[in-house]
């Protein structure tokens, strides 16, 4: 059964108890790799290979998200700043233990391409704290696995002429 977290703001990227950060580059533009996070939603199960469902709601200020294990998460976007910043914070979820949660994804021009910075920010009893922390490298493989894969679909895009 779905449980409703605490209410964060965007100062809990700084401020949460368990802060993971995440960063990789790709060769594609800040633009295009904003389109993908923020407006072409319903395709991160394409890239992002822990996604089995995503889904706009809301007119789009808010997700669905499904991941691998029946993970469910009911998402309000907090910030959606063209090219620079895309973040969301779970209100409703069935994972364990989670009380707060807000992922942050940073973009930076860098050369012709983009720095991504994810932040995984989270907050919730000690043992979930420590399980978080204890996946914090499968958590990174999978955000670089990501990244490395949406930056192949961006670069087949543009070489396409799309």
């Amino acid at each position: 059964m779905a449980r409703r977290l605490r209410p964060v703001g965007m100062d809990f990227i700084e401020d949460a108890p368990v802060r993971l950060v995440f960063a990789a580059r790709t060769a594609a533009p800040p633009e295009a790799v904003y389109q993908a996070l923020a407006e072409e939603v319903g395709d991160w199960p394409r890239w992002f290979g822990a996604v089995t469902l995503a889904r706009p709601t809301h007119g789009g200020a808010g997700r669905e998200i499904r991941l691998r294990g029946g993970v469910r998460f009911r998402e309000t976007v907090m910030a959606a700043d063209p090219e620079q910043r895309y973040a969301y914070r779970v209100d409703e979820t069935n994972a364990p233990g989670v009380r707060a949660l807000l992922e942050e994804w940073r973009l930076t021009p860098a050369g012709s391409g983009t720095q991504v910075r994810w932040t995984f920010a989270a907050d919730g009893p000690t043992p979930f704290r420590l399980a978080l922390t204890a996946a914090r490298p499968g958590l990174g493989r999978s955000f670089r696995t990501a990244v490395r894969t949406l930056d192949g679909r961006l670069t087949a895009r543009r070489a396409a002429g799309q």
